[in-house]
């Protein structure tokens, strides 16, 4: 099937570009120093893909992914990268328990320590708070957690830690802010004992000197925003749409909020004027210079934020060459 013979709006990804996104990657962490976040694309297909590129071990941020990529044969090593309560905690210590995967929990107070040990999780990470205002214990108070999980007869690997802040810092002061959390997150790992320090991202790929493993996942696909920060990749993933709508002045695409993540701005269309706004169901697009297409005409649309834009979608439609090659269930949505 040829691209554009799929229905619209059509989740696409270029097959060369993705391969590419990979091959960069893995030359600067390879095999299990990279810790691909399942969370940017939500897929044991594509999961698949990287675990056949050496890279095993995975990052998730939902226990739903956790399962899936359990069920998927793909539990070598799976970290959840985010505190649990309750109801989820105890899903995640029935997996523990289940052997069908390794799981490990980041935990970043005594609540989430407890909370991991009743449901029957074994291993851990601290997580820590190296700059953004988001989960993470203070740095100083890494080696009790410690001690309280070992308590609790849990094994603590080491800590994870995340610059989120630093993503799209100027070059300069990237690296200066990441190597100072960094510096956080070691001395938290000398208190807590273990050997991984977990952390880092697309956004600071060449510039985290400290990371054991890098928890990067958007580098496969990109998205408009983020490549500016990254610009050794490629964007890989677009929305194909059709012109259901058109006058001389704007036109409008088949697209719309339902199936792009709009937090990071407009879309970018390409080769067909500009994002004037985006509806429910609909894009309307500016016309340059007179120019106008037709209803029916094929338009190619570039999401701002690829991890929501992928969680809109039940499937990924596979290209190369103008050819449809493969589809990827986008199989682990929801919580």
């Amino acid at each position: 099937m040829n691209v554009d013979d799929l229905p619209t709006p059509a989740l696409v990804v270029d097959l060369d570009a993705f391969d590419a996104n990979v091959a960069t990657m893995a030359a600067r962490w390879p095999a299990t120093t990279l810790r691909p976040h399942v969370k940017a694309f939500k897929s044991t297909a594509l999961a698949g893909r990287l675990a056949a590129a050496g890279h095993v071990a995975f990052c998730c941020a939902t226990v739903r992914e956790m399962e899936g990529m359990a069920a998927a044969g793909l539990g070598h090593d799976l970290l959840l990268a985010n505190e649990v309560l309750g109801p989820a905690a105890e899903r995640l210590g029935a997996l523990a328990r289940s052997g069908e995967a390794r799981v490990t929990a980041a935990v970043d107070s005594d609540a989430t320590v407890d909370a991991a040990a009743d449901a029957g999780v074994t291993e851990v990470l601290v997580d820590v708070n190296i700059g953004l205002p988001r989960c993470g214990c203070h740095p100083a108070d890494a080696g009790r957690l410690a001690d309280r999980c070992r308590s609790r007869g849990m094994t603590v690997r080491g800590v994870m830690g995340y610059e989120g802040h630093l993503m799209r810092e100027p070059a300069a002061a990237k690296a200066t802010g990441v190597k100072q959390a960094g510096e956080l997150l070691l001395t938290a790992l000398e208190a807590t004992g273990g050997d991984v320090a977990s952390g880092g991202g697309t956004g600071t790929w060449s510039t985290n000197e400290w990371a054991t493993e890098l928890q990067a996942g958007s580098y496969c696909l990109m998205d408009t925003e983020y490549v500016a920060h990254a610009p050794e990749f490629a964007i890989a993933l677009s929305l194909s749409t059709t012109v259901i709508s058109s006058s001389p002045a704007w036109g409008v695409l088949d697209g719309g909020l339902k199936c792009l993540g709009m937090d990071h701005g407009n879309p970018t269309v390409l080769g067909a004027g500009e994002c004037l706004f985006v509806s429910d169901e609909h894009i309307t697009v500016g016309w340059r210079h007179g120019d106008w297409l037709e209803p029916g005409s094929r338009v190619r649309v570039l999401p701002a934020h690829v991890d929501p834009t992928v969680a809109y979608h039940d499937r990924m439609h596979v290209v190369h060459d103008g050819e449809v090659v493969d589809e990827w269930p986008v199989d682990l949505r929801g919580w």
